[in-house]
């Protein structure tokens, strides 16, 4: 067998083995994270998202599926991705306010109800950090999707807030996982709200 075909292989072998630990222990939080998003939205809430670097695709594939569809035809669920417009996060950048990136945001468009979801799979995260504090003092739960657990963001979460961890995994292997998990959390809350 060839080095290239080695390296594809085990890569799925590594997949696999992360997947089926993922799958013994994050059920319940993704159960948890699906009602709190729901009762959310069912308040006349909003989900919003935000993440750092590749995570922040993850955000937004979360954000699509509930303005357009996860997998059945259904009205559109209000969310919206502070990491998707640019203009204002190089404009806060450019203030020398990077931490400030989102809960500038946050502070801007949360309101009680509302359900910040945060997206962590690397070690960069003041400004994660500081989006959810901005959150609690908009009277907001937080769901936080993290490639590692118990890290310092765990410490900031109340009660009510839930968190869906991997067991410490590099982002490269955590981010297909998160994607799993995304579209299990999105087929719980269509089943929700929705039926079927």
């Amino acid at each position: 067998m060839s080095d290239a075909l080695n390296l594809i292989n085990q890569w799925f072998a590594t997949h696999m083995e992360h997947t089926a630990m993922a799958a013994s222990h994050t059920g319940e939080a993704i159960a948890g994270s699906a009602d709190a998003v729901v009762e959310a939205l069912l308040a006349d809430g909003k989900i919003i998202t935000c993440a750092n670097g590749n995570a922040n695709v993850l955000a937004q594939y979360f954000c699509t599926a509930l303005l357009n569809r996860f997998d059945q035809d259904r009205p559109a669920l209000p969310a919206i991705n502070l990491g998707v417009d640019a203009n204002t996060f190089s404009a806060i950048c450019r203030d020398n306010r990077f931490n400030d990136t989102f809960s500038r945001q946050v502070r801007a468009i949360g309101k009680p109800h509302d359900l910040l979801m945060v997206f962590v799979d690397d070690g960069h995260k003041a400004n994660l950090i500081q989006a959810i504090q901005a959150a609690h003092d908009r009277d907001m739960r937080v769901v936080v999707f993290s490639a590692k657990e118990k890290t310092d963001i765990t410490s900031l979460l109340h009660p009510e807030d839930h968190e869906i961890a991997l067991n410490n995994l590099a982002p490269t292997e955590a981010g297909p996982l998160m994607m799993v998990m995304l579209n299990a959390l999105c087929a719980l809350i269509d089943s929700k709200l929705f039926g079927g």
